[in-house]
């Protein structure tokens, strides 16, 4: 029988090499005055940002560009706001990594609001958003939160009294997505890596999820697969265009599927973590993703009634593997060690080498939920498998 499923609305998506040059006719869609959002990036250096700009110009295109550094925080997004509500505005861009589109889609829903960004986020705020927007146009520049997909923006303060929360409104999906796996050719290989972790794990989560469908599932296994083809050729070869293609759907679709199935203990980590320290979003997820996965799978075995979850975790293994004639444990097991040999392979550094200080490890195992985990990890589950990775 076929579960009950909510699916949430898509932007309009262009995918394809290329594609960005339809940029300069969609949004005269909405007018000839724009803002561009872009992160601090090698991007903006780069002969297509010159080229893309020009064509813009030639367009009789007006545009004005702010950058964003890092993860957006409420005094970013309003700052933004302050400094272009009162002139005209007839679309927002956003031409980067998963913050800049954050800082995007949070600007083009607060341009015309009085309050703080804060003001709006879930359990932090007091106010529920309207959904009221002008006009928002996302153009990834990494593959890895599928943020031009979704409707929530992710927005952090971090410090002892910190958070990393979403404004969410089914209104603020992007208008049109622009997904050229050309504009990430100039993104680091180390940023790559970090952002592709981020990508495996939202698929792997939203795989396993208890929210996921039929639906969400056929999209996880067609992104995991591209994950399994693609990501260590685009960290290895950032000029290879067939693996940074691979990437780019992989990422489109980890969108898809985490703004439907949810996401799981990691990146309830990657929110506690945070809102606390200034670590890249990536890197949190890629460096507890393997340890997170083998603790999940210990307490389904032990739990016993979680078939689906680990005929899931052999399905994953069947794909990284390579091999189909194998029993599933088998397969559970090597898809977990296929995670340890990548966390090594990518050299994600451990919770010590990132910053993170030991005391605060019993504090974050208390503030990191575990919303749509295939099973219930304990508080101890929590703190053992961030002891795991504090090295």
């Amino acid at each position: 029988m076929v579960k009950s499923f909510y699916f949430s609305r898509l932007p309009l998506i262009y995918f394809g090499t290329g594609k960005r040059g339809l940029l300069p006719g969609l949004i005269k869609k909405y007018g000839d005055s724009v803002l561009i959002i872009s992160g601090k990036s090698s991007f903006l250096k780069s002969e297509r940002a010159e080229r893309l700009f020009d064509e813009l110009k030639k367009s009789g295109i007006r545009f004005q560009i702010t950058t964003v550094e890092g993860e957006p925080s409420p005094d970013v997004v309003d700052s933004v706001v302050r400094r272009y509500s009162s002139g005209r505005t007839d679309a927002v861009i956003s031409i980067g990594g998963g913050s800049a589109i954050d800082a995007g889609k949070a600007v083009s829903a607060m341009m015309y609001k009085k309050e703080s960004v804060q003001d709006y986020l879930e359990g932090v705020g007091t106010k529920d958003h309207s959904g009221s927007k002008i006009p928002f146009i996302a153009v990834p520049t990494t593959s890895g939160t599928g943020s031009e997909a979704t409707k929530n923006a992710v927005i952090s303060r971090v410090g002892p009294d910190g958070f990393k929360r979403s404004l969410r409104h089914d209104n603020l999906v992007p208008d049109i997505a622009i997904v050229d796996p050309e504009m990430t050719l100039s993104c680091p290989s180390d940023i790559t890596a970090a952002s592709g972790m981020d990508c495996f794990t939202q698929l792997t989560e939203a795989f396993v999820s208890d929210k996921s469908c039929e639906y969400t599932d056929a999209f996880a296994l067609e992104g995991l697969k591209a994950i399994s083809g693609y990501l260590l050729k685009a960290v290895h070869d950032g000029q290879d265009i067939e693996a940074r293609s691979g990437m780019s759907f992989a990422a489109l679709t980890s969108g898809i599927c985490l703004a439907n199935a949810g996401l799981g203990v990691v990146h309830g980590f990657a929110a506690s973590i945070g809102g606390l320290y200034n670590i890249p979003h990536g890197v949190v997820c890629g460096t507890l993703m393997s340890a997170t996965n083998r603790i999940t799978v210990q307490r389904l075995r032990t739990a016993q009634q979680s078939d689906i979850s680990l005929k899931k975790y052999a399905q994953m293994g069947r794909i990284f593997l390579g091999k189909e004639n194998k029993n599933d444990g088998y397969l559970i097991d090597g898809f977990l060690d296929f995670l340890d040999q990548l966390t090594d392979e990518l050299r994600l550094p451990g919770l010590r080498k990132a910053g993170i200080r030991e005391e605060d490890l019993a504090r974050i195992a208390r503030l990191t939920e575990n919303k749509n985990n295939p099973v219930k990890l304990t508080p101890e589950d929590l703190l053992e498998i961030l002891m795991i990775r504090y090295i």
